[in-house]
C-alpha cells in the first residue's frame, strides 16, 4: 500500500489534482501495481479524504501553517489547544504506532511542523494502516501525505527529514 501513495505523492503535486478514485485506480492498474495494494491505498486514501474534509488551513503571519478542525455535524470548531496541553496517547495507540512512531510525531510538533489537528490526522491515518507497529518510514509517508492533501507544503528542512532514508546519515 504504502508504494502505492509513494506513487501518488510524486505523480500529483497536490491533493485536488489527484483523480477521481476510479481513474486513480485504472491509472495506478496500468503502472503495475497489484489489484489488493491499489484496493488497499484507495480505501486508506478515502479515510485520508474525509479526515481532512472539516479542515480548515490557517498561515499565520510568519507563514506557519495552523489546522483548525471543524467537528462533524456542527459549525463549531474543536476548542483549541493550550499552549500547555499534552497528547495523552490510547494504549491502543502505542502499541500500533511504537516508541519510535510517537517520539517522530512529538519532533514534528516540537518543529512547528505539525499542529495539533494535523497529528490528530496523522495519528488517525497510521492507526488505520497495516503494520505493528507502523515503521517509521512508513509513518514518514503517512506525514506526507497528510500535509499532501491538506495542501500544506512542508519546510525545505522538515521535507528532506521525511524523504531521506536514515541509512547512510553521518552523526555530527
Amino acid at each position: 500500500m504504502f508504494e502505492v501513495l509513494v506513487f501518488v505523492y510524486e505523480n500529483y503535486w497536490r491533493g485536488d489534482a489527484c483523480p477521481e478514485p476510479e481513474q486513480l485506480g485504472r491509472k495506478l492498474s496500468a503502472h503495475g501495481f497489484e489489484a489488493e495494494e491499489i484496493r488497499e491505498a484507495l480505501h486508506w486514501l478515502d479515510g485520508l479524504s474525509l479526515a481532512t474534509q472539516g479542515m480548515q488551513i490557517e498561515r499565520s503571519a510568519n507563514d506557519e501553517a495552523s489546522a483548525t478542525v471543524i467537528l462533524r455535524g456542527t459549525p463549531e470548531a474543536a476548542m483549541p489547544q493550550s499552549d500547555d496541553a499534552m497528547r495523552v496517547y490510547s494504549q491502543a495507540e502505542q502499541e500500533h504506532l511504537g516508541a519510535e512512531c510517537l517520539g517522530f510525531i512529538r519532533f514534528l510538533e516540537s518543529s512547528n511542523v505539525l499542529p495539533c489537528g494535523l497529528r490528530e490526522i496523522v495519528v488517525e491515518r497510521a492507526m488505520a494502516a497495516p503494520g505493528d507497529p507502523v515503521a517509521l518510514d512508513e509513518l514518514k509517508i503517512i506525514v506526507l501525505m497528510v500535509h499532501w492533501s491538506t495542501g500544506i507544503e512542508p519546510d525545505a528542512l522538515v521535507l528532506d527529514e521525511l524523504c531521506e532514508s536514515r541509512e547512510g546519515r553521518t552523526a555530527h
